[in-house]
């Protein structure tokens, strides 16, 4: 379910950022489970803190921005580097932001990922190989965002979460179907990006709107 269909516009600015490089990232492998995340040593490289640090020193957010994060490493660790560079409140933790679960794929190549994608293409509830269907991405991440929304009231919030995750979440702001995150320009590792509604949302998150060329 999109939570966000039918709302038009959001009380609060917010920005998504994807965490910056981790070892999983360098290593090529899938790490979507929290108990392995948990276990391994999946946090950043040197290289992804340094993205991390210049991804929050150009950001422009302000001081008294509110951070929520996945509570996977490479998550936190760069929701804090950026917390840290801000001087923002402690970081706050949401597991609607954790990585998607890949199922059968977890701790194979990433290049698996392709496999996934071209059956959400097909079917956005699909769970083949146990992976998380990208319209339960919607509903959590949506949900999440509804949340807030009544928590929070004019001000800046920073989602700090992983490539799936925010693609999906952008089609329930954009008005698309959830199987067609990956029409959406990527997100880079430690990007930060405005998150906009599309006026007049109203995409129920399972059927998609046509699509033309160009």
């Amino acid at each position: 379910m999109n939570h966000l269909s039918g709302v038009d516009r959001l009380g609060n600015r917010f920005s998504v950022m994807r965490h910056a490089q981790s070892k999983a990232n360098a290593g090529g492998i899938i790490v979507s489970g929290i108990e392995n995340d948990r276990r391994g040593d999946y946090g950043l490289t040197e290289h992804g803190r340094q993205q991390a640090f210049a991804a929050a020193r150009s950001c422009g957010l302000p001081g008294d921005t509110v951070i929520y994060s996945s509570d996977f490493s490479r998550a936190r660790q760069t929701a804090e580097i950026v917390r840290a560079h801000l001087g923002a409140a402690e970081v706050v933790i949401a597991e609607a932001l954790r990585e998607r679960c890949f199922g059968h794929w977890e701790g194979s190549a990433t290049g698996n990922y392709a496999r996934v994608w071209a059956a959400d293409e097909a079917d956005a509830v699909h769970a083949d190989g146990n992976v998380e269907a990208a319209a339960a991405v919607l509903d959590r991440a949506t949900a999440l965002i509804a949340q807030l929304e009544r928590r929070h009231c004019g001000r800046d919030i920073l989602l700090v979460s992983h490539a799936d995750t925010l693609q999906i979440l952008q089609t329930g702001c954009s008005g698309l179907d959830p199987s067609q995150h990956r029409r959406l320009p990527q997100l880079a590792t430690a990007e930060i990006r405005p998150l906009r509604l599309r006026p007049g949302n109203t995409s129920s998150g399972l059927s998609p709107p046509p699509v033309s060329s160009g």
